[in-house]
This record gives structure tokens, sequence and C-alpha cells, in this order.
């Protein structure tokens, strides 16, 4: 069994994405288990942060939570970042689909 992408920290988490930018539509991919990522595609461009804002957009929406609620802890220029989600690690897990391969 691989890396899993979430970790919980009390009423917080961490989880750890590769981004895949400029696709048509922003989506959930795979979870790559050996990187402990998963995968998001977003569409929108890797310019100007404009991927990244989609990207806290969009999980955001899918985790129920404000957008102030998800923050880039690491890889702001990067495509694998880790985020901390103020929600808690099961509740991740639950929305986000841990174990989808």
């Amino acid at each position: 069994m691989g890396k899993s992408y979430v970790k919980g920290q009390g009423s917080s988490c961490t989880i750890t994405v590769d981004v895949v930018p400029s696709v048509q539509k922003t989506e959930l991919g795979k979870v790559n288990e050996w990187r402990g990522a998963l995968q998001v595609k977003v569409a929108a461009r890797a310019r100007e942060g404009e991927a990244n804002e989609e990207l806290i957009r969009f999980l955001a929406e899918k985790l129920g939570v404000s957008r102030d609620s998800v923050r880039i802890l690491k890889g702001g220029t990067s495509k694998h970042k880790t985020l901390c989600i103020h929600a808690p690690k099961e509740k991740v897990e639950k929305l986000l689909g841990v174990g989808r391969c």
C-alpha cells in the first residue's frame, strides 16, 4: 500500500496534490499512491496564479468549506503542492474519495 495523500492534524488536515493545468474541465484525477498525491486537473493556465486560484475554488466547493479554509502551504509555483484544509481528515477523505485508483 502506498502513501496517503491526506494527513490529519486536529480539526485540520493537509493534502498533497499534483496539479495538471490547462485542461478542458476542472476535476479530480487519479491517486498516485507512490507519490502520495491526488491528481487535480484544473481548467486554468499555470500563469499569474490562475491555476492556484482555480484549485482553491474547486477544492473549497468540493469539500463544502470557504475558500479561506483552503491554503497552499508548499509548492505555490510547482505542480506538486501541499495544502492545508480547515476540515476534519475524515470529511476530506470521504468527499475526495481516498483510495480511488
